[in-house]
């Protein structure tokens, strides 16, 4: 690490549902010196205050105390906020949580923005883009068109209830459906049932197995798995989404339906935002990732409409580019 008090530098966040990531880096150059995280940062569910301590623990864990006089930007990602309106409440509790914890680390708060973590992951990729389109396929799915470095339009992102298709809980509700028709002789045979149930705790004698499955033991098996299912938060069905990429690799046809359908589902997505051939289309969440079992299906899709995915982890290289641009903005126009 560079020890020229002349030096300075800026800070990038990302802070999402489950936990909030902050980087050093120098404004010179990007490079990243310092790392921290914390708790979850997003600005519509977590109270002020604790979201004030969330930020101020992982700033200070990335940015030592002898350097924080020379912190001259700071952009922040955050779930449930968004560039577009600063009169948005997820922007103005980001903000607020963001400045009282910049404060009370001693750090200046004068340069400092805020956006989406969407917004924060779509500049992630390489030359920082300003506009085109960002996808996010994880435990929840949405697309947004972005201009100008704020979101314009949105697609999708209505929740487990409404909305989120193709999404980690909708393969995973998926599943345990596909389990579900099957025990009650709806639906075709898949090995879901059996992953799915053991996932549950269903007793080993009420899985399917190799012999026939009665229609004793698969009363049995529904009288477990309903139950079990409905004790959990809903969102909490994202967790068998993996036994249906297990069960894909199988060559279980249920299973790779599931996986097919999804990968329809988030190109219809992006198909809503009306692209143009050879747009730029970031991609995050786990699902969409170079091992994502969507990311060959949902490549050959978007394919056909002249576009390519450029897939990152999160937003943080974005919201170190943020700050840097933020900095080269305010030093030669002064503070906006």
């Amino acid at each position: 690490m560079r020890s020229d008090v002349n030096q300075e530098w800026v800070i990038g966040l990302d802070a999402g549902g489950t936990r909030t990531r902050a980087v050093l880096a120098a404004a010179e150059d990007g490079r990243h010196l310092g790392e921290g995280a914390a708790g979850p940062g997003n600005a519509l569910t977590v109270p002020v205050p604790r979201l004030t301590d969330h930020l101020a623990e992982a700033i200070g864990q990335a940015v030592p105390e002898a350097m924080r006089a020379r912190v001259v930007a700071v952009s922040g990602g955050f779930a449930g906020a968004t560039a577009a309106s600063a009169e948005d409440p997820g922007h103005v509790n980001a903000r607020t949580a963001l400045t009282a914890a910049l404060d009370r680390l001693g750090i200046p708060a004068d340069r400092l923005r805020v956006c989406s973590d969407i917004e924060a992951a779509f500049a992630s990729a390489p030359g920082t883009p300003a506009d085109g389109l960002a996808l996010v396929a994880g435990t929840g799915a949405v697309a947004l068109r972005i201009t100008d470095r704020r979101t314009t339009t949105s697609v999708d992102g209505g929740g487990w209830l409404l909305g989120d298709d193709g999404s980690g809980f909708w393969i995973g509700r998926s599943a345990v459906r596909a389990a579900l028709r099957m025990a009650d002789g709806r639906g075709p045979t898949t090995v879901l049932a059996g992953s799915v149930g053991r996932a549950l705790g269903v007793p080993a004698e009420e899985l399917p197995g190799d012999g026939d499955w009665t229609r004793a033991h698969r009363e049995a098996y529904r009288m477990h798995v309903l139950p079990a299912v409905m004790a959990e938060l809903p969102v909490r069905l994202a967790r068998f989404a993996p036994l249906v990429v297990e069960a894909a690799g199988k060559r279980d046809t249920v299973a790779e339906g599931i996986l097919d359908e999804a990968a329809a589902q988030l190109a219809a997505t992006v198909r809503a935002l009306e692209p143009h051939p050879g747009e730029r289309v970031v991609a995050t969440g786990g699902l969409l990732g170079p091992e994502g079992p969507l990311t060959a299906p949902l490549a050959a899709r978007l394919h056909t409409l002249g576009l390519t995915l450029d897939w990152v982890p999160d937003g943080c290289r974005g919201a170190v580019a943020l700050a840097r641009l933020a900095h080269g903005q305010l030093g030669s126009a002064g503070r906006r």
